[in-house]
This record gives structure tokens, sequence and C-alpha cells, in this order.
């Protein structure tokens, strides 16, 4: 006798109550009603013969057996996901639905010079963009949560396939009162004990700065932390320091009335590196690989001068 298979749509409910930690989220995420979700949880307990859930007052957490089949559920999901993606660029060209994640510090500056020209080139492409600090958006990548990210480098996982993208310069930021602004050219030496503004440690761009500000002598200001880049820049305004800044940001959002001067080291060029990331068992992996090559053109076209693309 065949046994019974548990359904697509059950294992869709059961990765959103894991990923929701509450049976109520789930139902209102999927736009069904709770006795629903929970009927259709249980059934598929049943037909497993297992307990995926512990429930308490204080939440719904996974039981050790249903973190043992977690990764599984969301193989089996993310393997439709792709069918139905193939399918769907047969039928009408490349494209489908993604979830994108990038983070604070580059994705509201770049992809504004990107998406315009991915529309124009998948008409059926869909991205669903989050952000978040990149840490997160590792963890929710490796979870399925996200299908891309687009995020700084280096990221260090064998469960990852890691595309650089391009080079993006960092710049020096200085108040245009400061005697650091008067100086036609400023060397690494000039940064010895300067006082230097970074953005809060969970971002990535911040282990950079720490690193630089380490190997110049400077003062890296662990007081006065801030929670964006712009908040950055309005510090730098205020004359509380100096700060780093992304060229993407400071091309969108420093202008010539900002008693700011952007400068560069000119013997040490900072620079970052940027890539686009997927799982390495992701079945739209050929899609994502030439997606990486249009994001790589469009870039080297959009924007010559201020981003170096790697080839």
């Amino acid at each position: 006798m065949q046994r019974e298979k548990p359904s697509l749509r059950q294992l869709e409910y059961f990765l959103a109550v894991a990923d929701s930690g509450s049976f109520r989220r789930a139902a209102d995420r999927l736009g069904v009603s709770q006795p629903t979700l929970t009927a259709q949880v249980a059934a598929l307990e049943n037909l497993l013969d297992v307990r995926l859930f512990e429930r308490s007052r204080a939440g719904t957490q996974l039981a050790p057996v249903g973190r043992e089949l977690l990764a599984n559920a969301r193989r089996i999901v993310e393997e439709v996901d792709g069918f139905v993606d193939a399918a769907d660029s047969v039928r009408n060209g490349p494209g489908g639905t993604y979830r994108l994640a990038t983070t604070p510090t580059l994705g509201p500056y770049l992809l504004p010079h990107l998406l315009p020209d991915l529309h124009r080139r998948y008409a059926h492409l869909r991205l669903y963009i989050r952000e978040g600090a990149q840490r997160e958006l590792e963890r929710g990548l490796a979870e399925g949560r996200y299908d891309l990210v687009l995020c700084p480098m280096p990221l260090d996982s064998s469960d990852f396939v890691v595309t650089p993208l391009f080079r993006e310069p960092v710049k020096l930021v200085v108040h245009e009162d400061h005697e650091l602004a008067r100086k036609p050219s400023i060397v690494a030496a000039d940064l010895l004990r300067a006082d230097i503004l970074t953005i809060e440690e969970h971002y990535r761009f911040f282990d950079q700065v720490d690193q630089l500000c380490r190997r110049l002598g400077a003062r890296l200001s662990r007081d006065y932390q801030g929670t964006s880049l712009d908040a950055l820049r309005h510090m730098v305004v205020m004359g509380m320091g100096h700060a780093f800044l992304p060229a993407l940001y400071v091309m969108s959002e420093i202008h010539e009335q900002s008693q700011l001067v952007v400068t560069e080291i000119a013997d040490e060029p900072v620079v970052r590196a940027h890539a686009l990331v997927w799982r390495a068992a992701s079945p739209s992996r050929a899609f994502f690989q030439r997606l990486a090559g249009d994001l790589r053109e469009i870039l080297a076209r959009r924007l010559p001068d201020a981003l170096t693309p790697i080839e």
C-alpha cells in the first residue's frame, strides 16, 4: 500500500509557523484563518507521526524533530518554486519572483541605477526587496527567507555562491572649516589620532572602518556611533569628527552646499567590494549567474567613473 505524502501546502504552512514563531502571525502572513492553518499542521504531524512544534504560553517553538526536518522542507518548497519559475521562463522569457535582500549602506544608493534597466531587460522579473544588517541577511539567506543577497564582501560560507560584482571607493568626509579641508592632498599620516565617526557595530561597514582606523592610528569614536550613513553625515556637519562614507552614498546625498568636503587618502585608497550571493543549492542558480553578469554590464555603462566592475 502506497504511503500518503504531505502536500506542498502543508509544507508551506509548516515553514510559515517555523519562521513566524506563532500560528496567528503565520496565518496572517498566509492570508488564511488560524483554525485552517492549525488543522493543516496537525494533519501533517499525524501523517508523519511526529510532533513538529512545542506550544506554550511563551509561544510556538520547533520541536527537535521539527528542527531536523526544517531544511528538507525548505529545499522541497524551493525546488517547486524553481520548477514553476523555469516553466515561466520557457513561456514568457527569463524572470520569476525572488526575494532580494541588501544592506542599508548599499541598496538605497545602488538599486536606483540598476532596477530600471533590469525591468526593461526582464519584463517578468519581480524582486521583493528587504533591507537589514548583513549578519541577519546571511542568516536569512541560509534559512531560505531570501533568494539573493546584494552586500559587501567578504562572506564565508561553503553553502553560498559569492559572485563579486564591483569595487566601490570609500571617501573621507570632513567639515569645510577643519584644517584638513584646506589641504590640497590628504595622506595617511594626517589622520594620526584624528577622530573618526562610524556606523553601529552590527554593520559590516563598521568592521572595515575599524580596521582602517587601526592601520592609520586614528581614534574610532565608540561613544557616538551613527544609526545610519545619514546620521554620520549630520555628525560631521556638527563638527564632531570625520567620517568615511561609501562613494555611492556621497554621490547621492552630499551636495555642494552641504558644509562638507569630500576627499580621499592619497597614499592609501580605500575601497569596498560587493557581491551577489545565493545558496549553492538554489534551483535558480543558472539564472542568478546570468543576472550577476547583467548587473556588472549595467553598472559599467551607467557608473563608469564611480565603480569598478570585478570580472
